[in-house]
């Protein structure tokens, strides 16, 4: 009661001028912050690309636990292929774009100057059932052709593996073979030494002549020769200093 009496006096005493006053306070909205000046286009730019470079989805080499892949200094992984996990890459191999070698379960080798192509997944399992090592082990100066499936297979020197053909668990290709495109191995089949090939289930075909087996290590080291051209225009430590130009070049940054 106090309270409301002392405001109606105050209301009575005040005069028209104070009230008008007190009111357009009162009634007056409060004033909002000022927008931000909005960014040159150049910077914007440069925002927006370094966005779509820090939250790309995929990564080149994934470590697992304790395992982190090892890639040789001259081989050659796409940037567009996966290595994950217990995956060792030797000298002068090289992985094309689209492969995915995931190593979670057992070890992935790839020897000297062999070549995994596109679209290929190399996968090894805990145990293999017959017996034999559940490793995925593609020796030296082998050809794995585009949208291969080896898993816990052995690829012994010198050898070619057509395009979409099927490895199984404990499958095993010796020295100076060929797997004809197509082609699945079942689990623990052997293909002898010198040997074609070919079909589902995959069977023999025919003996190798000298000259076929002497063109298998010359098909490896052309691919490597052409691995090459694509090493020279890999860049190793990636594009971030590109972003530090689009930088400096927003900001005119000096040297």
């Amino acid at each position: 009661m106090a309270a409301a009496s002392l405001s109606r006096l105050s209301r009575r005493t005040a005069g028209p001028s104070l009230r008008r006053l007190l009111s357009a306070t009162a009634s007056a909205p409060s004033p909002a912050a000022a927008p931000p000046p909005p960014l040159p286009p150049s910077v914007a730019a440069a925002g927006a690309d370094r966005v779509r470079w820090d939250y790309r989805g995929q990564r080149q080499l994934v470590p697992l636990g304790q395992w982190m892949p090892k890639v040789a200094v001259d081989a050659y992984v796409a940037p567009e292929a996966v290595l994950a996990g217990q995956v060792t890459v030797h000298d002068g191999a090289s992985v094309w774009s689209g492969a995915v070698l995931r190593g979670d379960l057992n070890k992935i080798t790839l020897g000297f100057c062999t070549n995994v192509q596109e679209r290929c997944v190399l996968h090894a399992s805990w145990l293999a059932p017959t017996g034999l090592p559940a490793e995925t082990l593609v020796d030296r100066y082998v050809t794995v052709g585009a949208y291969c499936l080896l898993r816990s297979c052995t690829i012994e020197p010198e050898c070619i593996i057509g395009q979409h053909s099927i490895l199984m668990e404990g499958s095993l290709v010796e020295t100076n073979s060929i797997l004809e495109a197509g082609s699945v191995l079942p689990p623990g089949r052997r293909i002898p030494t010198g040997e074609l090939w070919a079909g589902n289930p995959a069977r023999f075909v025919r003996k190798l002549s000298h000259e076929e087996i002497m063109e298998i290590p010359k098909l490896a080291v052309a691919i490597n020769d052409l691995m090459q051209n694509h090493f020279s225009e890999f860049l190793p430590y990636s594009t971030a200093y590109l972003e530090v130009e689009k930088l400096k070049k927003s900001f005119s940054i000096p040297l």
